[in-house]
C-alpha cells in the first residue's frame, strides 16, 4: 500500500477522496492546513503528496517550495480549485509533478498517482536499468538515485526531471517525440494546450544550466521534440 498525505481545507472533499482511495488501496493521512501538514511531513515522510494551491493559512505554492527544498524526490500532484492557468503554469514551475483542476474526477487522481508512483519505483517505467549510470561530459545521471552531477556539483531533481534527463541522454542529439517523452516522464498522454511537459523541460534546463561554452544543453527540434546536446 502507497502512504498518500492530502492536503486540502475542504473536509467533504478529503473524505471523499480518501475514502475513495482508501477502496483503491491507498492509505491517506488527511491535512487541511499547511500547519498541519508540515507537522506531518515531520513525522513522516509519504510515498506521494496531494497538495491544494489554496490553503487557510497561506499557499500551497509556497509550501510545495518547502517540498522541493526538503524532499525534491518526493511526488507532488497539485490540486486548484480556481484552475487557472497561471496556477498551473506556477505549480510545475514550482516542482509538482502533475496538476489537476477541482472538482476532478477521483479515477483520473487515481490514475494519475499510480503513474507517477510506478516512477518512483527503481525502472518503473524508465527506459534504462535502475543500476545503469548515464554519463555525457561533464553530466552524469543516476537513475537508482535520481540524482545528477555535474562534475562534483549534486543536482537533485523530481521524479517527472528525472525521467526526462535519463530519457533524452540514452539517445544524445536525437530528437524524442514530445509524445513519447510525456508518456515516460508523465505517466500518461499530452492533451490539447497541455504545457506539462514543456514546463518540466524549462525547470530541467534551469537546473542544468549550458554547457561551459554556452550551448544549451537541452534543444527543441519543431516538430520532432526535444533532445539534449552533447
Amino acid at each position: 500500500m502507497s502512504d498518500l498525505l492530502l492536503i486540502d481545507d475542504d473536509h467533504e472533499l478529503t473524505e471523499l477522496l480518501a475514502a475513495w482511495l482508501g477502496h483503491e488501496g491507498f492509505v491517506v493521512r488527511a491535512c487541511h492546513d499547511g500547519g498541519s501538514a508540515r507537522a506531518a511531513l515531520a513525522g513522516r515522510t509519504p510515498d506521494a503528496v496531494v497538495l491544494d494551491v489554496m490553503l487557510p493559512d497561506g499557499s500551497g505554492l509556497e509550501l510545495l517550495k518547502q517540498l522541493r527544498s526538503e524532499h525534491p524526490e518526493l511526488p507532488v500532484l497539485m490540486l486548484s480549485a480556481r484552475g487557472e492557468p497561471l496556477d498551473r503554469i506556477l505549480g510545475l514551475e514550482l516542482g509538482a509533478d502533475d496538476y489537476l483542476a477541482k472538482p476532478c474526477d477521483p479515477r483520473e487522481l487515481t490514475a494519475r498517482l499510480r503513474a507517477v508512483l510506478r516512477r518512483v519505483q527503481p525502472g518503473g517505467g524508465s527506459p534504462a536499468s535502475a543500476n545503469t549510470r548515464l554519463e555525457l561530459g561533464d553530466l552524469s545521471y543516476s537513475p537508482s538515485r535520481g540524482v545528477a552531477m555535474l562534475g562534483e556539483q549534486e543536482i537533485p531533481l523530481t521524479v517527472s526531471e528525472s525521467h526526462i534527463l535519463e530519457a533524452l541522454l540514452k539517445q544524445p542529439g536525437e530528437p524524442l517525440d514530445k509524445q513519447a517523452l510525456a508518456q515516460l516522464a508523465l505517466g500518461r498522454k499530452l492533451t490539447l494546450y497541455d504545457r506539462s511537459l514543456d514546463m518540466h523541460v524549462s525547470n530541467l534546463r534551469k537546473k542544468l544550466g549550458a554547457h561551459a561554452d554556452g550551448r544549451p544543453r537541452i534543444l527543441a527540434s519543431r516538430g520532432r521534440g526535444y533532445y539534449y546536446a552533447p
